[in-house]
């Protein structure tokens, strides 16, 4: 349910999530770019342009799905078969359903693609998750099917294609206007430099090991724990909906493994 539906029901928690990389083993666009694309060399290349500011988001990514001249149909079937739920999120989004915790997935894909990876994953019930993404249209006279035969369908005119932060927003915009109303905890789960729209605009942001958005979050000083799994999103999770942990006491523990991390890796080089 979109904004304001979703507060009907008064949740305690709102967990937005990034989904490629974050609820799925591997992301499904770099599986398109690297397998039937421009290869796995160029798009990291566009990744670190992205992250150090010298391209948009969005002008990287147009460039890594104009490389894929697949008919969409048959880059739904190779995704289908290649990839992998996260094996914990399942576990975790059937705890969100049985206590009212709204799953939003704010995605830099693409709807179809991610409709078709849920209930493929997860099953019917996948159909409840409000998923908020790029679309996929026609290419001008041709059809999706055919080969070349399709593009991308940015969600709205944001450098990042889709700037995940205006779905976030008008949540916190809402009970800043309310203040006697019992406001809902706003989570986000994510990975990488798609997330960068959404990583200020949320009470605690889960930044995945190793990848890029913990470098981000480092680099600006915005509160994050790491994850590795949705195991430890859902413990988390479940600490901060039952009172038994702060928000505080989480960001501190998670920047303190993160340096834990860090020191790891350069004590082991």
């Amino acid at each position: 349910m979109p904004y304001p539906e979703t507060l009907r029901e008064n949740p305690k928690i709102i967990f937005f999530t990034d989904f490629d990389g974050t609820i799925t083993l591997r992301d499904s666009n770099d599986f398109l770019t690297d397998t039937v694309g421009f290869g796995e060399k160029l798009r990291k290349q566009g990744n670190a342009d992205t992250l150090n500011g010298k391209v948009t988001f969005r002008d990287s990514f147009w460039e890594m799905m104009e490389s894929v001249k697949t008919p969409f149909p048959e880059c739904i079937r190779l995704l289908c078969d290649n990839i992998k739920l996260d094996p914990y999120f399942d576990e975790f989004y059937r705890w969100s359903r049985q206590n009212k915790v709204p799953v939003i997935v704010l995605s830099s894909g693409m709807t179809p693609i991610i409709r078709s990876l849920l209930v493929h994953l997860i099953g019917p019930e996948a159909n409840d998750i409000e998923i908020v993404s790029n679309d996929v249209v026609d290419k001008p006279g041709k059809t999706k099917d055919q080969e070349d035969g399709w593009q991308l369908k940015f969600h709205d005119d944001s450098g990042f294609g889709h700037d995940k932060s205006l779905t976030i927003r008008p949540y916190a915009q809402h009970f800043a206007k309310r203040p006697s109303e019992p406001r809902p905890t706003l989570l986000y789960a994510g990975d990488g430099v798609s997330d960068l729209s959404a990583a200020r605009e949320t009470d605690l942001l889960f930044a995945k090991k190793g990848h890029d958005l913990v470098t981000y979050c480092e680099r600006e000083g915005i509160p994050f724990t790491v994850f590795e799994d949705w195991r430890s999103i859902l413990a988390t999770t479940k600490d901060i909906f039952e009172g038994r942990k702060s928000l505080r006491k989480v960001a501190e523990e998670g920047v303190d493994k993160a340096k834990e991390d860090k020191e790891k890796v350069e004590t082991a080089k």
